[in-house]
């Protein structure tokens, strides 16, 4: 309220600080794949796994992109978009 007050922020508009579980989640994904999450912990709590498995996932439209076209080379060349033979 103060803030707003002293025009910081739009008027009904607060911030509330980051969660503990949230900067935790967010570390463990920038550092470690989940499935090496999953192998080291015997027990994760659900809240947690789901935290780290949606920090796992990039935010920016162009990393989005980036993984979205990720082409592995594996793909037979002689089949085209959805399967069909060409």
């Amino acid at each position: 309220a103060a803030a707003a007050a002293l025009g910081l922020l739009p008027l009904g508009k607060t911030q509330s600080p980051e969660s503990l579980l949230d900067i935790a989640a967010r570390k463990v994904a920038e550092k470690w794949p989940f499935q090496r999450v999953e192998e080291r912990f015997e027990r994760i709590p659900e809240p947690v796994q789901r935290r780290i498995v949606y920090w796992s996932f990039p935010r920016s439209e162009k990393e989005i992109c980036m993984y979205s076209s990720f082409n592995t080379g594996a793909e037979d060349p002689a089949v085209g978009p959805g399967g069909a033979a060409t």
